[in-house]
């Protein structure tokens, strides 16, 4: 659906939940919100919501409270202005209370604090989840800080005694200014045509949601040039299919955003002879029929280089996450590091040879891949399907992990990334459960007052009688 409002949104959302109770809690499902009779209201009665709810909202907000925050900005294409400064949990709660659902939203979550959540509660190791992150139709990662270490002032209440603070960073919008972001003439031209230009300028060259539209922008620039015959034969004997290539008039080629980013899974994946996987997917994604096999190699190429610059760009807001927080410093772990390449390098200009040789075996010990000790591990949880079903996309990472001085191949190897399958909704789940938790605690204290207070007017009225 597409909407337009605030309202529509929400009314949208409250209403995907009613339908969703009535098929799956149907036995529990009341139509109307469940009360309970109390002297301690005005009303003489008091609304239980007998559900709560996380709600997983993947856009950057202000939060104060667990269950209260203000959109700040729309991002991945989304554009509903008079939804901005206000409260999204309020806004759904509304449109909740409208239709009388005996549900209460509990927890405010963001889907990499989410994935963070659902890893940590899933992790085979014994250390704790550093980082959960997204690779999906966007981008974004959510860590464990300490506390000493967050210098923005915070708002609202939050529990001191941990030491530490999960942080959304909204990493999505790193470099917006390209000082250091490769950039091509795509890029430029997918970021001028798009709902949010110079916003998002990482989360554009990395997520599903544009990757599909910059091999679309690098199609038609290589189309439109005489002397690449890319899509074109002079005649049938050109072409291996003896066919000459046609582009059909309603080509997704020739719309904005409608080449879907999983061509280049399939690009990435088909290794045949002829590319013929390939090759059926560019006529039935791109609306190019007979493309040769000189075609479907240079979709493959530009593919690729897409891809693989995504994941690379991916590891390193994996990789600034990891040296930021120390985790693979030489007082954080117990394991020698070995030497660096630089390192060697000057020993055998120092005539060192000796210590060059131990530290070349070393460094190709640590390469080889040998067991790591557990206690050592560095814990990232994913999701998202680029780093779900794109092929390689972790290894591409991992290369370039090994390529950053400060992790090195030593400390890639202590780097544990696993799935958090549907990491946003199973973490927001489990935010919920906390949150209930913390809210009967709070009305323990809540329902005892109240029970004092019907003791008390109970004697009152026992000595009025008198």
């Amino acid at each position: 659906m597409q909407a337009k409002t605030a309202k529509e949104l929400f009314s949208f959302l409250a209403k995907q939940i009613e339908t969703f109770l009535r098929t799956h809690h149907e036995d529990h499902f009341e139509t109307h919100i469940r009360r309970r009779q109390t002297v301690s209201t005005p009303e003489g009665y008091r609304d239980e919501h007998i559900f709560r709810l996380g709600f997983t909202f993947s856009f950057p907000v202000h939060q104060i409270g667990i269950n209260r925050g203000t959109l700040i900005r729309w991002t991945k294409g989304f554009d509903i202005a008079d939804a901005i400064g206000q409260d999204v949990c309020q806004l759904l709660q509304q449109e909740i209370d409208l239709l009388r659902l005996p549900v209460k939203v509990a927890a405010l979550v963001n889907d990499t604090v989410g994935t963070l959540m659902a890893r940590s509660y899933t992790s085979p190791g014994k250390t704790s989840t550093l980082l959960g992150a997204i690779f999906g139709t966007g981008t974004n990662g959510a860590y464990v800080e300490k506390l000493s270490k967050i210098t923005k002032p915070m708002q609202g209440d939050y529990d001191k005694t941990t030491g530490e603070m999960v942080v959304n960073t909204e990493w999505g919008s790193f470099d917006n200014g390209l000082k250091v972001l490769p950039t091509t003439p795509y890029d430029a031209i997918l970021d001028r045509d798009s709902v949010n230009p110079g916003i998002q300028m990482f989360e554009k060259r990395i997520s599903g949601m544009f990757l599909g539209e910059i091999l679309r922008v690098a199609l038609i620039s290589m189309m439109s040039k005489p002397d690449v015959p890319l899509f074109r034969d002079e005649n049938s004997s050109h072409n291996d299919y003896r066919s000459t290539t046609t582009i059909s008039e309603n080509s997704p080629l020739h719309t904005q955003w409608a080449v879907d980013s999983s061509i280049l899974s399939i690009a990435e994946a088909d290794n045949s002879v002829g590319l013929r996987a390939l090759r059926q997917e560019i006529e039935k994604s791109l609306g190019v029929s007979a493309a040769s096999s000189e075609d479907a190699q240079a979709v493959k190429e530009v593919a690729h280089a897409i891809g693989k610059r995504a994941a690379r760009l991916a590891a390193v807001a994996i990789g600034a996450i990891v040296i930021h927080t120390g985790r693979l410093n030489p007082g954080a772990s117990s394991v020698p590091q070995p030497k660096s390449t630089a390192a060697i390098t000057e020993d055998i200009k120092k005539l060192n040879l000796a210590e060059a040789a131990s530290a070349t075996a070393s460094k190709a010990v640590n390469t080889a891949g040998l067991a790591v000790d557990e206690e050592e591990i560095v814990d990232i949880g994913v999701d998202g399907s680029l780093v779900e079903f794109y092929p390689g996309f972790e290894d591409y990472i991992r290369e370039a992990l090994r390529a950053m001085p400060e992790i090195g191949a030593a400390g890639e190897r202590r780097i544990r990334i696993g799935i958090a399958k549907d990491g946003s909704g199973v973490g927001a789940a489990l935010i919920a459960l906390v949150a209930a938790k913390m809210e009967a605690s709070n009305n323990y204290l809540g329902d005892l007052r109240e029970k004092l207070t019907q003791v008390g007017e109970t004697e009152e009225g026992v000595e009025e009688d008198k």
